[in-house]
């Protein structure tokens, strides 16, 4: 299932999975979550992304069933969920915890769900081998959870999700606990299970290399509101606002003025500096504020001027922040604006060209930047 195969929400076709319709949610006075209509389909992997209190875990809760709607209605395969009780619904959630039974076995902790729903015992062992397989714990089945790594722990916690086949699982900040090295390999099983058996995930996390790692769409959130829901490529490269942009990976964002100019327009953003120019298809009104966005790894640091670039600006370099693979360079223009520039450290020992205080320049393109309303 390759993802540019794999895009039901541009088949005007495809019916959603999950479909909130003007769905507000009160607490007292204060709106968690503002109006918001939207769909997720499935096979999806769909992430919730956020700071803390944009509203994303109720969104999650409202699915679970451990909240409702003030207003609104939430459908998941055509039916109001409001009514049916969450552990009559096909969803599942798996939480940041992970909540294992510390008495029982890995085997009987991804059996559990299955005993209490009555299922025969030969089905059940079948289902659960069938699980243990999946997340590769054969060989745990008869540890306890204290017997077993914190990504192992994750594993039987996803087992045990996935055990009742639901439609829906929920994963709340699924990989929290478990240090970075390991988050990486477990955000790739994730995405392992997730293709193979063509459940439907939504996860939520404010981790924005997660979301953009997993998912198949991104919805990033703020005050209650989806500010946009896309592909995290779509979601980096053409992000609908300064606020997305800003969320997103590292940028520059300047402020400006537009005119109109062959087929973009001139920015004016700092007196006696010459215009940027960026290429773009919405629509300015010469002289209306904006912010053009830049990602630093699209901008070229040179000592020398560069020849025919579409934008270039000269400064001097205020911080230099060495990643292995990457370099950032923060240069602080005669106007104060500080642009930041990425190069990749492609040879191990290459002498650094640039340090602090040099003066270099700075290039671009006329599609490299964003331009967006002020």
């Amino acid at each position: 299932m390759s993802q540019t195969v794999f895009a039901p929400w541009n088949d005007p076709q495809a019916k959603p999975l999950i479909q909130f319709k003007n769905v507000t949610k009160r607490f007292g006075d204060f709106v968690a979550i503002d109006n918001q209509s939207f769909d997720i389909y499935a096979r999806e992997f769909f992430a919730l992304l956020g700071p803390s209190g944009c509203g994303k875990t109720t969104m999650m809760r409202m699915l679970a069933g451990f909240e409702t709607p003030t207003e609104g209605t939430i459908l998941l395969a055509g039916q109001d969920i409001a009514p049916i009780p969450p552990n009559k619904r096909a969803v599942n959630m798996m939480f940041q915890s992970y909540a294992l039974f510390p008495h029982l076995s890995v085997w009987e902790n991804i059996a559990f769900g299955l005993k209490r729903d009555k299922v025969a015992k030969d089905k059940i062992a079948e289902r659960v081998e069938q699980m243990l397989k999946l997340t590769r714990l054969e060989k745990f089945a008869k540890r306890k959870p204290h017997q077993i790594s914190g990504g192992q722990r994750q594993r039987v916690a996803l087992a045990r999700s996935l055990a009742k086949a639901p439609k829906l699982l929920l994963l709340d900040e699924p990989l929290g606990a478990l240090d970075a090295k390991l988050r990486q390999e477990t955000q790739f099983e994730l995405m392992d299970i997730q293709e193979t058996t063509g459940t439907t995930f939504v996860i939520v996390t404010h981790d924005q290399e997660e979301a953009m790692t997993v998912a198949s769409r991104v919805a990033v959130m703020d005050h209650g509101r989806i500010i946009q829901a896309d592909t995290p490529a779509n979601i980096y490269e053409m992000p609908n606002s300064v606020y997305v942009a800003d969320f997103i990976g590292e940028v520059t964002i300047i402020e400006g003025r537009v005119t109109k100019s062959g087929n973009g327009y001139d920015v004016a953003f700092a007196e006696g500096a010459p215009p940027l120019h960026a290429e773009s298809d919405k629509v300015f009104q010469n002289g209306q504020s904006c912010h053009l966005a830049i990602r630093p790894e699209k901008v070229t640091v040179s000592a020398e001027p560069p020849q025919d670039a579409a934008n270039a600006v000269q400064g001097r370099i205020l911080d230099i922040a060495y990643l292995g693979n990457l370099s950032t360079y923060h240069v602080e223009l005669p106007s104060g604006q500080i642009i930041k520039a990425q190069t990749a450290n492609t040879r191990r020992l290459s002498r650094r060209s640039f340090t602090w205080e040099d003066t270099v320049w700075l290039s671009w393109t006329a599609t490299a930047g964003v331009l967006l309303e002020g």
